[in-house]
C-alpha cells in the first residue's frame, strides 16, 4: 500500500518502504505518467493494454507530445492512489442494474 503525505511546503511526497521519501509531481504532465506507469511496474505496452487505450497514447503522454485530459487524467490520478483496485476493476465486466 502506497503511503503518501503533505509536507509543510506543500509538496506531496510518497513514503517508499525503506522510509525515503519521493516528490510526487503532478505539475508535470509527462513526468506524473511516466511516475504512475513506473510504480505499477509496467512497461509502456503493459500499461496500454491495462488502461486500454493505444501505446502511442502513453508513449505521447510521456514524451510531452500530450498531456492526458478529463477521464484519462482522473483515471491516472486513481491508478496512483490503488493501482491494485482499478486494475482489477478494468478487467471485470460492468454488471448491469
Amino acid at each position: 500500500m502506497m503511503r503518501v503525505r503533505l509536507k509543510a511546503d506543500g509538496r506531496i511526497v510518497e513514503i517508499l518502504p525503506d522510509g525515503s521519501e519521493r516528490t510526487v509531481d503532478h505539475n508535470n504532465p509527462a513526468h506524473f505518467v511516466r511516475q504512475v506507469r513506473a510504480r505499477c511496474g509496467l512497461t509502456q505496452a503493459a500499461f496500454a493494454e491495462k488502461i486500454e487505450v493505444p501505446i502511442e497514447t502513453v508513449r505521447n503522454w510521456e514524451q510531452g507530445k500530450r498531456a492526458p485530459r478529463g477521464p484519462a487524467r482522473a483515471l491516472l490520478a486513481v491508478i496512483a492512489h490503488s493501482p491494485d483496485t482499478v486494475f482489477a476493476a478494468l478487467a471485470t465486466e460492468p454488471t448491469r442494474a
